[in-house]
């Protein structure tokens, strides 16, 4: 169903245009009749365009396409390519491309997020919507320090307010120590006597469900220490536990609107029924194969051969046999540097559904929470039981693609799944990664930085002529050189300041080698 707010995306990007007729009024003849501010802008807009624009920016999803397409999602095996700019693939560096993510998360995401807790900011009739502008900044530059590491923070995207302009980078510990504070601060104070958050496209402004939402945003940020500060990882968990999605039905999901073009579109689909993408981007051979060994009944709902398009690029159909799906090795190429053995028609692409323009995007899923519960139960028995959370952990994560167009039901065969896949203490830290892994097909980010987290899944590295990293997966993206001449001085300590070099190889604070 469109959400009414879609159709006003374009008002929240140029702001909200206001009429004047003629008067003899001097204060509204004299009043910019296209400024807007607190007293005549309606800020759920502005929550409306964060969300929406968190799943990708609306310039041909610019962000969507380098960073988690072409990076995170062929280096953490889920897709492969054959084209050579896909820099990810083989552990190239594109320094554009890996800066991607940075310039359009601060610019297209964050200024919505920072703009709607100034403009609710103390103001009781959006006391609900402060708080989901609060968490909404937390998401966002928790994934941008995941991927980069120390990062302008604590006066980001305030330049109009404080005349700062040139930001110092904040350390990732003291970043890490306010997400925590702030998520949980604006969870507990979310009040049901409020009313509804408007503009919201994850819940339709159901308190309920966003309270759970903070709380399972605080589970994954807690979890990401588990390497380096475990002790308060476990204490956050702690807090969130029994607090956190009960089913799929919590899932924070954008459903996308195809007639709105860029701008409204799933910004996956957007990228991935290009040409060429359309025919040499194609599903992992080592997802594939994790698939068909495991008789995983995703397969046959994600996968297809020799697919066919229609001439606007829609994807129409192909073989979707599971039996047949075969898949793509990584780190091979169609320009002579390591040429694929095979003609690529006969690999596994993404199924004519999870390319629909209307599909849905999933910002946070109770997959990936119970899976991280069961992490943490497993590791320091906080959070019940690892067997019952990896249990539905891993039901969720093949039963979630029901809202993709045309998937039916998968509950019977979820449960033949889980039953076929018992859990083993001895061996539960790999499966329940390695099923996160599964899980968040077409989320790269969240693939990649649990990877680091966990070491899980355990992948084998390509080894790609002239790759930038000596055929090791990249642990970081390098920063943007906008920064190094935009902010020369305030980069150069965060440049100096990265464990093992500011490149693909270097390392954020939580990413420690033990």
């Amino acid at each position: 169903m469109k959400h009414k707010y879609l159709s006003y995306i374009a008002l929240a990007v140029a702001g909200a245009f206001v009429t004047t007729g003629c008067t003899d009024d001097f204060a509204k003849i004299n009043t910019d009749p296209v400024a807007y501010g607190a007293g005549n802008y309606e800020p759920a807009y502005l929550l409306t365009t964060a969300q929406l624009n968190y799943t990708g920016s609306p310039d041909n999803a610019y962000e969507t396409w380098r960073s988690n397409l072409i990076y995170a999602s062929t280096m953490m095996q889920q897709l492969a390519a054959v084209t050579s700019y896909w820099a990810g693939d083989k552990y190239l560096l594109n320094t554009g491309y890996a800066g991607a993510y940075w310039e359009r998360a601060y610019t297209e995401q964050l200024k919505f997020a920072i703009e709607l807790i100034q403009l609710t900011k103390d103001k009781e009739e959006h006391k609900n919507l402060y708080q989901a502008g609060r968490l909404m900044r937390a998401m966002i530059l928790g994934r941008i320090t995941d991927m980069y590491g120390d990062m302008p923070y604590f006066d980001a995207g305030l330049g109009y307010y404080t005349q700062k302009y040139f930001l110092a980078y904040d350390t990732q510990d003291k970043v890490y120590g306010d997400l925590l504070k702030e998520i949980e601060e604006a969870t507990v104070a979310l009040d049901d006597s409020a009313g509804k958050i408007e503009g919201d496209l994850f819940y339709g402004g159901e308190i309920g469900q966003w309270r759970k939402f903070g709380y399972t945003l605080l589970l994954r940020t807690a979890m990401r220490l588990t390497k380096v500060e475990p002790e308060t990882a476990k204490a956050y968990v702690a807090k969130a536990v029994g607090k956190t999605f009960e089913s799929n039905a919590d899932n924070a999901v954008v459903v996308h609107d195809p007639s709105g073009s860029w701008t409204t579109q799933n910004r996956n689909s957007v990228v991935l029924l290009k040409g060429p993408e359309n025919v040499q981007v194609k599903l992992s051979k080592t997802y594939v194969d994790f698939m068909k060994s495991n008789n995983d009944p995703r397969l046959a709902v994600i996968a297809v051969t020799n697919p066919t398009y229609a001439e606007d690029g829609t994807a129409l159909g192909g073989n979707a046999n599971p039996a047949s799906q075969k898949g793509l090795p990584n780190g091979f190429d169609i320009d002579g540097q390591n040429p694929l053995p095979d003609a690529i028609g006969g690999y596994s692409s993404l199924s004519p559904s999870l390319l629909s323009l209307a599909g849905p995007t999933f910002v946070l899923t109770y997959a990936e929470s119970e899976l991280l519960l069961a992490d943490a139960a497993q590791r320091w028995s906080v959070g019940g039981n690892a067997e019952e959370h990896y249990n539905a952990g891993t039901k969720a994560g093949i039963t979630y693609f029901e809202k993709y167009p045309g998937v039916g039901d998968l509950d019977a065969a979820a449960d033949d799944y889980v039953a076929a896949h018992p859990y083993d203490a001895a061996n539960g830290l790999k499966q329940i990664n390695t099923q996160f892994w599964a899980a968040t097909l077409l989320n790269g980010y969240e693939a990649w930085i649990n990877w680091r987290r966990s070491g899980f899944p355990e992948l084998t590295p390509v080894n790609y002529p002239g790759n930038a990293t000596n055929g090791t997966i990249p642990r970081r993206f390098p920063y943007p050189l906008t920064e190094a001449n935009n902010n020369p001085v305030n980069y150069k300590v965060a440049h100096d300041a990265v464990r093992g070099g500011d490149l693909l190889t270097g390392r954020v604070w939580w990413d420690t080698e033990n």
